[in-house]
């Protein structure tokens, strides 16, 4: 059967009142979850599980996608708006996307976001519809070196994304390493840097330390640097992109489609890489570097496309042969399994309705997102215009809220307010909060593998015989050095200048 049959089948199976419902409430309570942060996609699907036992397997598929994607989809609206990432994914969103809000320009933030998601979300599908099998089967050739060098080379993307000194953002990187480290060690089961507190034994979780170095130092350094009354925003003077600004997001939208994709086959890839690697590589081939951190548009496009993309992609290698990527598609195929269906090699040639249904669900819930989101933005544009002495205090409720829902744990509020006064003290010298975040997020990853490799091989040469790790680990060198390049240039320069004056 060719695509266009596949595709009509998918659409019978996708188009059914009872399915079209499904996907709708899947979309709304994803985007939902996204734009309050701290609860999760991951969260949210474990306690709807129970929920699909009386669907069908192909309406439980669509509603658990929906929330996938649609949290991903409406994660930017609060890193935007109050910069708050509720994700991993959505940190690179905050750099570029809170600075436009600043501008006045929020509205444009948003309505970008929705935009560049969405044109994410149609190639993506396009892609997983043409060439599930034969892309999904790239993933085979990567082993465990491999995956180590994408890591090194995400968090090299993490150092060259950063404004600042290429050494504190290494810094910041390796503390990121070191507070990823904190918790018990999965091989041996002993306890490290927790310090005899117990609430420090299963390690130290993202969201308490995003919402503190996001949210509650964004909040103290206002406070701060304005007496006490808050940081008066500009008036909101537009919402749509104007033709100009829809061209300059074009491009930088269609590469974090492609590199997006890419990363959601890889099982350790996923939206987070996605992101972070979309907007380093479009700051290193931007004409103007320095417009990034500052309000590029540039800077929220790339990051929103690639998380939307990857979060898509990522269904090929747990549909196709099922790897999951991550721990939400491992959750996915055990919806799949409670409902009788294994995702594998001959899932599509034995599960047809099923595999091309999901497919055009993915199509109807990204119309469906952008009708939900595009006429919300102005109402979501209003929040900036609430007195902030009003508006910090929910703040910081919202985060103390989303925080404690993770674990209902109160040891992670304190977590967050620690970090929060962190957060403002990286800022009073000069460090970056996202590279240190995304060293949180990837060094449980790295470490894993690095052992397993390691131990695989017997030694560290592995990571360049192998001719992919090799390659990659050439490029994040590569990344590296172009990244320090300026400021040796400049310090060359100035030292040459005082040699001159003397």
């Amino acid at each position: 059967m060719d695509l266009l049959g596949n595709l009509a089948l998918g659409f019978g199976v996708a188009a059914t009142a009872q399915n079209l419902a499904l996907c709708f409430v899947g979309c709304l309570l994803g985007t939902a979850i996204g734009v309050l942060p701290g609860i999760g996609p991951l969260a949210t699907m474990s306690m709807l599980l129970p929920l699909t036992f009386h669907l069908t397997p192909a309406g439980a598929l669509i509603m658990l996608a929906g929330v996938y994607y649609g949290a991903q989809y409406g994660g930017s609206t609060t890193a935007i708006l109050l910069n708050l990432p509720g994700e991993a994914a959505s940190v690179p969103t905050c750099l570029d996307g809170h600075a436009m809000a600043r501008e006045g320009k929020g509205g444009v933030a948003l309505a970008t976001a929705a935009l560049s998601s969405l044109l994410a979300g149609c190639i993506a599908t396009v892609l997983l519809a043409a060439g599930a099998p034969a892309l999904a089967s790239v993933a085979l050739k990567f082993q465990s070196a491999d995956y180590v060098a994408i890591l090194v080379l995400g968090l090299v993307a993490a150092i060259a994304l950063s404004h600042g000194s290429v050494l504190k953002a290494i810094a910041a990187v390796l503390i990121g390493l070191t507070l990823g480290l904190v918790g018990t060690d999965v091989s041996t089961g002993e306890y490290r840097l927790t310090f005899g507190i117990a609430s420090l034994v299963d390690g130290i979780g993202f969201v308490p330390v995003a919402m503190g170095l996001f949210g509650l130092a964004e909040i103290i350094g206002n406070l701060n640097r304005t007496g006490g009354s808050g940081v008066k925003p500009a008036p909101v003077a537009r919402i749509w992109p104007v033709p100009a600004e829809l061209r300059a997001i074009l491009a930088p939208a269609l590469r974090g489609t492609a590199l997006g994709s890419f990363f959601g086959i890889l099982p350790g890839g996923g939206p987070t890489i996605g992101a972070f690697s979309a907007y380093g590589l479009e700051k290193k081939i931007a004409r103007e570097p320095q417009r990034f951190g500052r309000g590029a548009i540039e800077g929220v496009a790339a990051p929103e496309a690639a998380n939307n993309a990857a979060a898509q992609a990522s269904f090929i290698p747990m549909l196709s042969l099922g790897i999951p990527p991550s721990a939400l598609m491992a959750l996915m195929i055990g919806a799949m399994m409670i409902h009788g269906t294994a995702p594998g090699p001959s899932f599509i040639a034995k599960q047809p309705a099923l595999f091309w249904g999901l497919v055009v669900s993915m199509w109807i819930g990204n119309a469906m997102l952008v009708v939900l989101n595009l006429p919300l933005i102005k109402l979501w544009v209003r929040l900036l215009g609430v007195p902030y002495l009003l508006l910090y205090p929910a703040i910081v409720a919202l985060c103390c809220i989303g925080t404690y829902s993770v674990s209902n744990s109160v040891a992670d509020v304190v977590i967050m307010a620690v970090f929060g006064l962190a957060g403002w003290g990286f800022n009073k010298v000069g460090i970056e909060a996202a590279p240190l975040l995304m060293g949180l997020v990837l060094g449980p990853m790295l470490e894993e593998n690095l052992r397993r490799a390691v131990s695989v091989s017997g030694g560290f040469s592995v990571f360049f015989t192998r001719p992919i790790s090799a390659a990659l680990l050439a490029c994040a060198v590569g990344v590296l050095i172009a990244s320090a390049l300026p400021a040796l240039r400049r310090s060359r320069q100035r030292y040459f200048h005082q040699d001159s004056t003397a």
